[in-house]
């Protein structure tokens, strides 16, 4: 028994299993007529997925991962778990102004717990899991898509039909190995939007329960079901704040205009008009607008909507879009008596979702503050156009880059930013055909989900572009600023749509062609090649070196790109190729500030101070609250001799970063240098203050007080030092040292020949406690060790030098 059809559609006298059988008839040709179960079918798509990501689960944490799980202190158990409720992605307070306000607590809490199963920040279980959690969603997606192919049919015993299991499996595979999800699944932090996605999916099909049979299970059932479903879409929107388009997008823009502080900047009223403004429309306005007008702005306000209301209006109400546009132009009075204005049930649950939306959204900006995160020119430089035409021609521009991502997956990135897209200034740029013919293919689809008679090609084509476009609105720039110009990870929910539209595609396609072999072929052909790329584009995720070197082929204008190359040589080492990178990457951005900063280290290091200082001293004048390089240019001052402007560059960092304490340290190194003993002690002693294990400043303590003959002070502050950082061999010889001098032999012993054991090698532990206590036999031989392990010390020569001169004597005198 079926007792409820829910995916009948107007305009079509056929019923909807027919139609539904001949939309997977057309798909016979390319999977065969005995269709797999639903759970064979489920285990094939999750088995491709693992196959398609598996060689990333053995890569190191790259890009992002460094900064939001192996910096980020919210992942250690020293940190509340309480923190994590008002901290952003990266481990900062919400309440900073340099916080990004991302705010993704129950993603930071899977890092944690991977972080504490794992014991510690080994990459591997944390890659698992995020391969683990994209097979899991392209499981799920055989359901989503066969309710979004099939509809919802329900046995008399509450159980759904697995209706177009053709249709439905294909497109799921199409998901399972599209390139573009490599930046989820391979990165660590794509996590957030793997986490969001199952969550999203959960809230769509927990809303589809709420149709069952209701005669039997009774509202309360219904209710039931809308209402986990607004739970799991909070969840998602606490994994990502995509998870909120669930449930609706025109709340996102309502709670924007409210608090963001950019308009005309960042902010579009709609996608098909320029206004920097909101635009209040009244119904006196409708009046004059002619039906070319009237239709786009309809369908816009329908695509505001969260998925579950566009499904629940189109697929449940039976909501004939163009049936109502024609009766309000007509002014046809019948439009007061269509059923779905007067469906209680709907209108309660349309309540129920921009409620709870709503509701969530409020405690969201409470928690996070009003002010809207503060992003630069680099990162999304169409935003920061004079012209609000140029923006608008950008922004549709950046929209056909996605829309080819996900067509063609084969050019991909990390990062698009900082040149790669350079701005569309002038109408004669070629570029302008992207954005024509991505408008042209939208509004095509629109009119046919529109005006198609065929009420089940109308539901497809909407719902598909309903997936294709409503979660990736966060992103778009309509609302607010966002941080990027192009990411491939916020295409992982609307490629949901793309895979709509593109089986759908197929099977038309083959329904009025005869060549159905080629179709399969070509077909065959995508799902192996989109294979293909998955694998390698997954191997050059498991390193940076690799990550960033794929991305030269594809974004050569990218500033950052090279800058990340060049810092990945420089932390091996190659200083000579990092500065040819990063001297690349301030030519593309002349206003780099990072680079000059990173290359004025280097220049520093290889004492080339004359073009290091000119650098740093232009990243301040670009940057003035950049307080690295205000720490590096007074050390490069220090270098040249400079001390009085070395003072002043280090006072500048601290009073743009007052908790610094590596700049305490090198201002106590210049005090020193000038004999400002006291000035000197106060610098190291606020770095230790900052940062308790700064063992070089509690070093240079010692050994200023040493030198300086406070013995008894040098000694309290190294007991003090070791209490801290016990195990610092370093801090062990320091006050051995100071130990011998007070005639404290056996402790200073001690101390030394633990130095030794923690750092073997170190030629300068060896022997100076011996020859001061008058053991030369001991000395001699620890003296002939540290010059095997360091021959040109010249001291330690001088030393053993009058050591064996003495024993000589002594020998001649006992002779």
């Amino acid at each position: 028994m079926i007792p409820n059809q829910h995916n009948a559609g107007a305009g079509s006298h056929q019923p909807a299993v027919f139609r539904m059988a001949v939309l997977d008839t057309d798909l016979d040709h390319i999977l065969p007529s005995s269709v797999l179960p639903p759970f064979w079918a489920k285990l094939v798509v999750g088995s491709v997925a693992i196959v398609c990501f598996a060689r990333s689960y053995d890569g190191d944490f790259v890009f992002d991962d460094s900064e939001a799980i192996v910096n980020n202190k919210d992942l250690q158990a020293e940190t509340p778990l309480g923190d994590l409720w008002h901290h952003d992605f990266w481990g900062s307070r919400l309440s900073s102004n340099t916080s990004h306000k991302s705010y993704r607590p129950l993603t930071v809490l899977t890092f944690r717990i991977n972080y504490y199963l794992s014991g510690g920040f080994h990459p591997v279980g944390f890659h698992v899991v995020n391969i683990l959690l994209h097979s899991g969603i392209s499981v799920l997606m055989v359901d989503v898509f066969s309710v979004l192919f099939g509809g919802l049919q329900y046995t008399s015993k509450g159980r759904r039909l697995h209706l177009a299991p053709r249709a439905s499996l294909l497109a799921a595979l199409l998901f399972a190995v599209h390139p573009v999800h490599t930046e989820c699944v391979a990165g660590v932090v794509g996590r957030a939007d793997l986490l969001c996605a199952l969550f999203f999916l959960l809230s769509f099909l927990g809303y589809c329960k709420a149709f069952r049979e209701s005669n039997k299970e009774g509202a309360h059932s219904s209710t039931f079901w809308v209402l986990l479903s607004i739970f799991l879409g909070a969840v998602a929107m606490l994994c990502k704040e995509q998870g909120i388009t669930v449930l609706s997008c025109k709340l996102i823009e309502v709670a924007v205009l409210h608090t963001t502080a950019l308009p005309g900047k960042g902010l579009l009223s709609s996608m098909c008009g320029f206004q920097s403004h909101p635009v209040h429309l009244h119904s006196s306005q409708l009046e004059g607008e002619t039906k070319w007008e009237c239709v786009p702005k309809f369908y816009n306000q329908t695509s505001k909507m969260g998925l579950n209301a566009v499904f629940d209006i189109l697929v449940i109400g039976k909501f004939n879009v163009l049936e109502i546009v024609q009766k309000v132009l007509h002014k046809d009075k019948s439009l007061e008596n269509l059923g779905m204005l007067r469906n209680g049930g709907l209108l309660f649950r349309m309540t129920l979702l921009t409620s709870g939306g709503a509701g969530m959204l409020y405690v969201r900006w409470r928690i996070m503050g009003t002010g809207p995160p503060a992003f630069t020119e680099v990162d999304n430089p169409a935003s920061f156009a004079d012209s609000m035409l140029v923006r608008a021609v950008n922004y549709n521009y950046y929209y056909s880059l996605n829309a080819w991502l996900l067509l063609c997956p084969w050019w991909l990135c990390f990062d698009w930013s900082m040149g790669c897209i350079p701005l569309i200034k002038s109408i004669s740029d070629w570029r302008v055909i992207a954005l024509a013919a991505l408008w042209f293919c939208l509004i095509g689809l629109i009119c046919q989900a529109l005006c198609s008679e065929d009420g089940h090609k109308r539901r497809i084509l909407t719902l598909g572009l309903g997936f294709l476009v409503i979660p990736f609105l966060p992103a778009s720039n309509l609302f607010f600023r966002v941080g990027f110009v192009v990411a491939e990870r916020v295409l992982y929910l609307p490629s949901v749509g793309y895979c709509v539209l593109l089986t759908f595609g197929f099977g038309a396609l083959s329904k009025h062609t005869k060549k159905k072999k080629l179709i399969a072929a070509v077909v065959l052909g995508i799902l192996f090649i989109n294979t293909l790329r998955c694998v390698l584009r997954s191997g050059e995720w498991r390193s940076e070196e690799q990550l960033f070197r794929s991305a030269l082929s594809v974004c050569p204008l990218n500033a950052k790109v090279h800058y990340n190359i060049g810092k990945n040589l420089a932390d091996k080492g190659n200083q000579t190729a990092a500065i040819r990178y990063y001297r690349e990457a301030v030519r593309l951005n002349p206003k780099y500030v990072h680079a000059m900063n990173n290359l004025g280290n280097i220049l520093k290091e290889r004492n080339e101070l004359q073009e290091a200082e000119e650098l740093l001293s232009l990243a301040v004048q670009i940057q003035p609250d950049f307080a690295a390089a205000w720490m590096n240019l007074g050390i490069v001052q220090n270098s040249l001799k400079r001390f009085e402007a070395a003072e002043q560059s280090y006072r500048t960092a601290i009073k743009h970063r007052r908790k610094y304490p590596d700049c305490y340290y090198n201002l106590g190194r210049l005090y020193a240098d000038l004999n400002r003993h006291v000035d000197a002690l106060n610098a190291w002693r606020n770095a230790t203050v900052l940062k308790p294990e700064h063992s070089l400043a509690w070093n240079n303590m010692i050994i200023l007080l040493d030198n300086t003959g406070n013995l008894a002070q040098a000694e309290a502050v190294g007991r003090e030092a070791l209490e801290l950082i016990p195990n610092d061999h370093s801090l062990m010889f320091s006050l051995a040292n100071v130990l011998g001098k007070s005639q404290k032999y056996k402790e200073s012993e001690a101390l030394f020949l633990k130095a030794i054991k923690a750092n073997p090698n170190a030629a300068s532990y060896h022997a100076v406690l011996y020859h001061r206590w008058g053991h030369l036999d001991l000395a001699k031989k620890h003296y002939e060790i540290s010059l095997q392990l360091d021959p040109t010390a010249s001291g330690t020569k001088e030393n053993y030098g009058l050591l064996r001169r003495k024993l000589e004597l002594m020998q001649k005198k006992a002779v």
